[in-house]
């Protein structure tokens, strides 16, 4: 089957697949499978052009610099006769690597929109350009298309960064040297500086841009000359309270992030973190990064998380890394962060990063919004909540946590909250006689997303 086929052209048709179509069958068939079967026949048919549209919208890393795109006039009056690849290519090219920016940037969208089809336009070239597909396809998803078939050229590359296991659940870990910090209460911040282009981009954890740190990014920019070369820098915004960052996170107008900072942990050549691993051990990558530690104090919004290293096969040592624990509690971090010296930074997650608290939180999806009963009729009773910790399955109530606030809004909203990721403390994991796992006294911290299936 060829993707003409598949999407409805005839049969005996010579033309090759019009990229905007095969967005259009991606739209209109919801399930995974068809979704699959689409991408596959474009692959067996080679239509290397569309797939390389497709990588420039779904690989994180290729930024285009540009905050609003127009649509094409749909009315048909503006209508161009049709905008070749090459050309649309060039004009990503130079978008990407920053030859065009500001008035330039806009001035040249135009053109080429201008010249383009309405279909052409709104249905591929702007979208790479907005980098949404808007076809309920993401770079995983192409990816296992392209393994079945062998066709690596159209693999895209997956945003990744380093994530820590749990300390609770590997103990034998904890032993030898090793360097410690203080687990920060923050939002994770992966901070490209691309030396070539002179941009400096933020991410989350897991590839969305966060734009309204602008007051880091530029204090960053200002001094990108001396900083010398592309790095990622990885770390965590943090403010004098979580849930007035998350509010700030992503929003979109009036913005009141003035107050937050960037503490760093970490640092890498950009081609490292591309290539998902690090060439220097931790140890020399924590050196690496306080080289920068004037300059980044003369940005003020900009520091790094200190360090202690500690030999846990001596006495003295151990008796010192749990004072230094409970020290980090009583400073209302949430716990520290251990780290094997030797390590390399691995664009997954890793025991080489362990986590220790005194209680657990895990990441859970909510499942059901259930009412409460007595004085909480009415209101939200619990949340019912699933998800996988280490390997582990999960399934439990949370019901407490909440404030009365909390129950009322939750309940007024709850058509829209499951699927929604939250953050549970609890005391321990515990086994259920089906094999599952629960939590002992579970509490509800706080959302990880602003939408159904995100963490950030």
């Amino acid at each position: 089957m060829t993707t003409g086929e598949y999407i409805g052209l005839s049969r005996g048709t010579v033309m090759r697949t019009q990229p905007s179509y095969i967005i259009h069958a991606l739209e209109t068939h919801p399930s995974r499978l068809e979704k699959e079967a689409i991408l596959e026949a474009a692959m067996e048919e080679g239509l290397d052009e569309f797939f390389e549209g497709v990588k420039m919208a779904l690989d994180k890393l290729y930024t285009f610099g540009v905050q609003q795109v127009p649509e094409a006039d749909t009315s048909g009056e503006w209508a161009g006769q049709g905008l070749a690849w090459s050309v649309f290519k060039e004009l990503a090219e130079k978008l990407q690597t920053r030859q065009l920016t500001g008035h330039a940037a806009r001035d040249a969208i135009q053109l080429t929109m201008s010249v383009a089809t309405v279909e052409q336009w709104n249905s591929f070239y702007r979208r790479i350009l907005i980098k949404d597909l808007r076809c309920g396809v993401s770079e995983k998803t192409v990816n296992k298309v392209a393994k079945k078939l062998k066709k690596d050229q159209y693999k895209v590359p997956v945003f990744e960064c380093m994530l820590a296991h749990d300390g609770a659940n590997h103990e034998s870990k904890i032993t030898g040297k090793k360097l410690v910090e203080p687990k920060l209460d923050g939002v994770r911040c992966i901070t490209v500086i691309d030396h070539l282009k002179k941009t400096v981009t933020q991410f989350t954890r897991n590839g969305k841009v966060l734009e309204n740190f602008t007051h880091i990014t530029d204090a960053i920019a200002k001094e990108i000359d001396n900083i010398g070369r592309s790095y990622v820098l990885d770390g965590e915004v943090v403010s004098e309270d979580f849930q007035s960052l998350m509010k700030q996170v992503h929003r979109k107008d009036n913005v009141q992030a003035q107050d937050a900072k960037l503490m760093l942990f970490d640092i890498l050549p950009l081609s490292e973190f591309q290539a998902g691993e690090s060439v220097l051990g931790q140890k020399r990558r924590t050196e690496l990064l306080k080289t920068f530690t004037k300059l980044f104090e003369q940005m003020g919004c900009v520091g790094i998380v200190d360090q202690k290293l500690f030999d846990l096969d001596v006495m003295t040592d151990e008796i010192e890394f749990k004072d230094f624990n409970k020290q980090m509690v009583e400073a209302g971090f949430e716990g520290i962060m251990i780290k094997d010296p030797n390590a390399k930074y691995q664009c997954k997650r890793s025991v080489a990063w362990l986590k220790q608290k005194p209680f657990i939180e895990v990441s859970l999806e909510v499942k059901h919004v259930e009412e409460g009963t007595g004085r909480n009729k009415n209101k939200l009773g619990a949340f019912v909540c699933e998800g996988l910790d280490d390997g582990k399955q999960i399934n439990v109530n949370v019901g407490s946590g909440f404030s009365d606030a909390n129950r009322t809004e939750f309940w007024d909203s709850k058509d829209n909250i499951p699927g929604q990721i939250v953050e549970v403390r609890a005391d321990a994991i515990t086994q259920n006689q089906d094999g599952t796992y629960s939590l002992r006294f579970p509490r509800f911290l706080r959302f990880r997303g602003f939408k159904a299936g995100e963490k950030i």
